[in-house]
């Protein structure tokens, strides 16, 4: 019987009828399918049919806290924002730091269903419970961070926010949702889906405690940890300069994301990396809920504050695409938070454009004037300016690189860096190919946070393609994704070496309900191949799990990897054992005898 950690409360909202009702969670739905991301994908695959179109108002937005969100557990402040995604037509979701997820459970719900389409812009207040929706005609349009200001001087300060910008009011695929200033729900276009409901912001505001089965042995766990994160020997570097640190170590490397990833390594990234911006541009570190490590850096140029960048913005609006400064990539983070644009996507969209410009497939009709070259901080601005609005040379990206590389034409389809339609982020996988079959079989498309199998690769063989990094790829999608569902963030364990073993500590302190990691790891594999059956529906096909010919095709131009692919015929091998591996068919469907073991062929739904 759960005891706390879960409200077993939803609350669903249309916004067609202007209505919304509570209701009750099952308590063997909770537990099955853990919270945040699991609850996401599981309402969905029962609420939105296979046919449904990203921006119809029969698609759904699941905003989901996990069991162990707002509790005395270290960095337990992620969001879920889970939808069929704009960019690829498949599942898709977002994980957000900060305080929004333990303001939403403190106001008596673990998640929101949000459904229908407002006939004009909306503002979605949750009130320790009372429901409004507001008028937001007076913000739409508004730049994301002042909407939040706006938004926040009317309800009260102490409301926590999920607003929009420009981009997604105009529906940009790639657009993103803006949480408590600073913190963003980028990948999978969150942001246009919300855009396409007229759902201009969500502010949510909580008092109600959250229960705990047992808190006194949950607080003693909480020192126990916080004890080692503080005693790690990486602890102080990350207070400083956050992820922004691995930049020397991908240059070194060889799997820094250069020029739209040409080139595996960056002349100029001491310009732009964690020294550098410490030095230079740095004004604080900032932190989610009852974090120690406070990785978040807030940095200042010309008197505009931005938090970020993060390593993953630094890289591709960096040296994807050959920004000189530090000060510029700082500036270009500010534009995109604005605007409300996934920092990963318009990087990796604009230095395709930027190539296809050198190459000469774009010329200055095609970018309104705009010398679309590498190193442009100028170009750059301008185009993501162009992009949020969607004028001009910004209607096509606004597509995202998939698309706008059928538009172009002239072969540029083979430098597009996306799977799936979900553009490549930060890491060149020539010299690591369980790195590459981690994005290839992603259930979103390509996105590090899946399975961030980089250090796999490099601590054996840069040029092995064996069982073991399958294997290794199949349990960090398992893992990782884990932390999605419970509400907490991954990097005590991945960055400071905290045993995962006390995660399932956390949640039976929590919950009351006994479970072990093992057990916790089978509710993330049944998410994983829940997920997979939406894609299904929805028209994957096995040869969809790949990779761009880029990496097959262009080695490495220079560096200690100079001349290396990625081998097509020894990573078909992969994804074939992968498959195999995971108790799916050849064509990378679940057997049934797959979903019989997790529990799929007859799973609970929200209420029962």
């Amino acid at each position: 019987m759960i005891e706390g950690g879960y409200t077993l409360k939803v609350l669903r909202v249309d916004l067609t009828r202007r209505k919304a009702k509570v209701q009750p969670v099952s308590e063997r739905f909770a537990v099955w399918f853990v919270g945040g991301r699991g609850w996401g994908a599981k309402i969905l695959y029962d609420e939105v049919e296979s046919g449904v179109d990203a921006f119809s108002p029969e698609n759904k937005i699941v905003v989901a806290s996990g069991p162990l969100s707002g509790l005395i557990v270290p960095c337990s402040g992620k969001t879920s924002f889970s939808t069929i995604s704009p960019a690829t037509g498949l599942y898709g979701d977002s994980n957000v730091g900060g305080e929004f997820s333990c303001a939403l459970k403190r106001s008596g719900f673990d998640a929101l269903i949000i459904e229908g389409s407002a006939e004009k812009p909306v503002i979605l207040a949750v009130d320790d419970g009372n429901v409004m929706l507001k008028d937001a005609s007076h913000i739409w349009g508004m730049p994301s961070l002042d909407a939040e200001k706006a938004v926040k001087d009317e309800l009260g300060k102490d409301f926590h926010t999920a607003v929009i910008g420009p981009a997604g009011e105009n529906l940009v695929k790639f657009a993103a949702v803006n949480c408590d200033f600073g913190r963003q729900a980028a990948r999978c276009g969150v942001g246009a889906v919300m855009g396409s409901k007229k759902l201009k912001a969500i502010a949510v505001r909580g008092s109600k405690a959250i229960p705990a089965a047992n808190p006194d042995r949950l607080k003693e766990t909480y020192k126990e940890t916080v004890a080692w994160m503080i005693k790690h020997p990486a602890f102080d570097l990350w207070k400083r300069q956050g992820t922004m640190q691995s930049i020397d170590w991908a240059n070194e490397l060889s799997c820094l994301p250069t020029r739209n990833f040409q080139e595996a390594q960056y002349e100029e990234f001491k310009k732009i990396n964690g020294d550098t911006m410490e030095s230079l541009t740095r004004l604080h570190n900032k932190g989610c809920y009852l974090c120690p490590i406070r990785c978040g850096q807030v940095n200042q140029v010309e008197g505009t504050v931005v938090e970020g960048p993060e390593y993953e913005t630094a890289v591709m609006l960096g040296s994807n695409c050959a920004l000189p400064s530090i000060e510029d990539v700082v500036y270009a983070n500010y534009l995109c938070d604005q605007l409300g644009l996934d920092t990963i996507s318009t990087g990796n969209t604009v230095a395709f454009a930027m190539e296809c410009y050198e190459k000469g497939y774009l010329d200055r009709e095609d970018t309104g004037g705009i010398k679309l070259k590498f190193g442009s901080s100028e170009a750059l601005n301008e185009t993501i300016k162009k992009i949020a609005y969607r004028e001009g040379i910004g209607s096509l990206l606004a597509e995202g690189v998939e698309k706008a590389s059928q538009a172009v034409g002239h072969g540029s389809e083979r430098f597009a860096m996306h799977v799936k339609g979900l553009e490549v982020s930060g890491y060149d996988v020539r010299g690591a190919p369980a790195m590459g079959l981690s994005y290839a079989t992603s259930d979103i498309g390509a996105h590090h946070n899946r399975a961030w199998a980089i250090t796999y690769d490099i601590k054996t063989d840069r040029k092995s393609y064996g069982e073991d990094k399958v294997k290794w790829v199949i349990y960090l999608q398992h893992i990782r994704p884990l932390f999605d569902c419970l509400g907490v963030c991954r990097f005590p364990w991945v960055e400071l070496g905290l045993n995962a073993d006390y995660y399932a500590e956390f949640y039976t302190y929590a919950t009351g309900v006994k479970a072990s990691l093992e057990e916790l790891l089978k509710g993330s594999e049944r998410v994983w191949n829940l997920t997979r059956l939406i894609n299904l529906k929805r028209g994957l096909k096995a040869e969809d799990d790949w990779l761009p010919p880029r990496v097959f095709e262009d080695g490495i131009p220079s560096g200690p990897l100079k001349g290396l692919t990625l081998s097509r015929e020894k990573f078909r091998w992969m994804v074939e054992k992968y498959y195999e591996l995971r108790g799916w068919s050849e064509n990378g469907v679940p057997t049934e005898a797959k979903l019989g073991e997790l529990g799929l062929l007859d799973s609970p739904s929200l209420s029962s």
